[in-house]
């Protein structure tokens, strides 16, 4: 898995989320495939990093992962291992409007 990104439907007024993840990582995948079906309901952009990039290490230390994926919503802590599907949910409720299916 290398470095890229996932937007929504909406980019504007998005929500920055960063995945740090780890080669073989299924709690990852699963985060960034949750992370995709979210970006069909409300304005998110997802950047992935590798654990073991720079980058990675770097945030990794600073926010004391102890698991992966480690993730990030607007440069702050979120979580790190399983993804709370409904707390982010509820956190994205607060900061943003769901997408508008056509």
């Amino acid at each position: 898995m290398g470095s890229g990104s996932i937007t929504g439907s909406n980019p504007n007024g998005a929500v920055a989320v960063t995945v740090v993840h780890a080669p073989a990582c299924h709690f990852c995948d699963d985060a960034l495939d949750a992370l995709r079906r979210l970006s069909q309901q409300y304005p998110l952009t997802v950047a992935t990093v590798a654990a073991d990039s720079p980058e990675g290490e770097r945030l990794v230390r600073v926010h004391a992962a102890g698991m992966f994926p480690l993730v990030l919503v607007d440069g702050r802590f979120f979580s790190q291992g399983r993804l709370p599907r409904g707390k982010l949910r509820k956190l994205l409720g607060t900061r943003t409007s769901p997408v508008a299916v056509v």
